[in-house]
């Protein structure tokens, strides 16, 4: 009585907001049921708005929105930045490809409009002390521009290497440009990059975050890595900035991953790749400054290579679609390093039927891995492989950072994907698609290299985990699409 004294329109009101909030629910779930996603997933999400709709549209909010009619550039603008990284003419496919190969090279070309550039030289990295010391190098020889891009930047021995010599740079009149994932670096204090742009670095975070843009980008992150200097040089791969790669952690060694270094036209593809980012972020194209130094002189004898870009903003998921077809249509072997498996429907069927057909899938993740519940989810799925034929190994020095997969005998994938829902659907990845046998013969020889330090996992022994931990693998691969 007192209460209804008090506040006499108090009905009203709460009957006015719950309606509010139920139109505001059955809208989701009508937004959710015309985007005409994977049923299931648009199933799970459904299930949990009107199971618990508050939590629910919470999550929905930070996680389960679609993008992909957001356009990173216009159709007009990637027209002028094609006429300055493409080719002029694109070669023709030798017949020493195989058909695998040429249909990749095929299928790339559809899902992104990527070039196969001739005649490049790619060094490999699969240590962070090689990998570092060659950037430096690289990185003071510059004359003209950097563009460098990494989802993590630590504020680390390594972190501050890289920064003060970019700075340097800057000082001599080098164009420097800087852009890092607002929550791949999130730890890192604000003045480490404001002391960067206080000395000439253009540096800026991708995707910030803010209180009013908290539910447009949390869930969709920059994982790339990659840097180009002078239109000459390129690295792409999967090692951040950090000292985990050189030094290791308190608990580990250092990480063990793979990173490429790339002379030849395919630095202009990298190039081509920053560029469309930076034109998202900054509203400027990056056209005026790479002509006049990006060279396309072709390396006799050297490698096929494709720069594909994938991200939660185009029509078709492109290096999950790639993998699909690769796996689907190898003959000989499919070799894969990843340091988080948790594929989806299409792609664990496809590895299934890959090994049931006698192609010989083998797969090698870490034993140590960073996260638990990833690693608890990946286990989920690994009973399904080996019952399936594929061979898994747990590589057992330290953490496995590396994302490489091999298929017959031309064709070699690496960049920044993990083998994951993430990587696939939700953050921005870029790979390089290389065709040669010269070159898968060393990414071969690197795997080996890799298995000597690993072990095999058997059916017989996996089965006999313990219970409580098979329950928790089955709880965590529920969150599997958004971990």
């Amino acid at each position: 009585m007192i209460l209804a004294e008090l506040f006499p329109n108090a009905t009203l009101v709460y009957n006015v907001l719950w309606g509010l909030y139920v139109i505001v629910v059955v809208g989701t779930v009508v937004v959710i049921v015309g985007e005409n996603r994977n049923p299931v997933k648009s199933l799970a999400w459904v299930t949990v708005l009107l199971l618990l709709p508050a939590l629910g549209l919470v999550l929905y909010l930070l996680f389960g929105r679609s993008i992909k009619k957001v356009h990173l550039i216009s159709r007009k603008d990637l027209r002028r930045l094609r006429t300055v990284t493409d080719p002029e003419q694109e070669p023709l496919l030798p017949d020493t490809f195989s058909p695998l190969a040429q249909r990749q090279v095929r299928l790339a070309r559809e899902l992104a409009e990527v070039p196969l550039y001739d005649g490049n030289h790619i060094d490999i990295f699969t240590a962070g002390q090689e990998k570092f010391e060659a950037l430096k190098r690289d990185l003071l020889t510059a004359q003209s521009y950097i563009y460098l891009q990494y989802y993590i930047f630590e504020n680390d021995r390594i972190g501050h290497e890289i920064r003060d010599i970019l700075v340097a740079k800057a000082r001599e009149g080098v164009e420097v440009r800087v852009t890092y994932d607002h929550v791949g670096s999130f730890t890192i204090n604000a003045g480490f990059f404001r002391r960067m742009r206080r000395e000439g670095v253009d540096a800026h975070a991708f995707l910030r975050l803010t209180p009013t843009q908290l539910a447009n980008r949390l869930n969709w992150r920059n994982h790339r890595k990659l840097v180009v200097i002078d239109g000459r040089v390129g690295y792409i791969g999967g090692m951040n900035i950090a000292d985990r790669y050189v030094s290791g952690t308190r608990t580990r060694k250092p990480w063990r991953d793979t990173h490429l270094r790339i002379t030849g036209p395919a630095v202009a593809g990298l190039c081509r790749m920053f560029a469309i980012d930076w034109n998202f972020m900054r509203r400027q194209l990056l056209t005026p400054s790479i002509p006049a130094i990006a060279p396309h002189a072709v390396l006799p004898g050297g490698d096929h290579v494709q720069v594909l870009p994938s991200g939660p903003t185009g029509q078709w998921s492109n290096i999950m679609t790639v993998l699909l077809k690769a796996i689907a249509d190898a003959k000989q072997c499919v070799w894969i390093q990843t340091p988080y498996f948790l594929p989806n429907d299409a792609l664990l069927k496809t590895l299934q039927t890959t090994a049931l057909g006698g192609v010989d899938v083998r797969l090698m993740m870490p034993r140590h891995c960073d996260s638990r519940l990833l690693k608890l989810a990946a286990g989920s799925y690994l009973k399904e492989c080996l019952l399936a034929g594929v061979k898994v190994f747990f590589y057992e020095p330290t953490m496995l950072h590396s994302k490489m997969i091999l298929v017959d005998d031309d064709f070699v994938t690496t960049g920044s994907t993990n083998f994951d829902f993430r990587s696939f659907e939700h953050n921005f990845e870029g790979n390089v698609l290389v065709y040669s046998r010269e070159f898968n013969q060393r990414m071969r020889e690197v795997f080996l290299a890799d298995k000597r330090h690993s072990t095999r996992i058997i059916l017989s022994h996996w089965r006999r985990r313990p219970l409580v931990v098979k329950a928790a693998e089955s709880i965590v691969r529920l969150l599997s699409p958004i971990l």
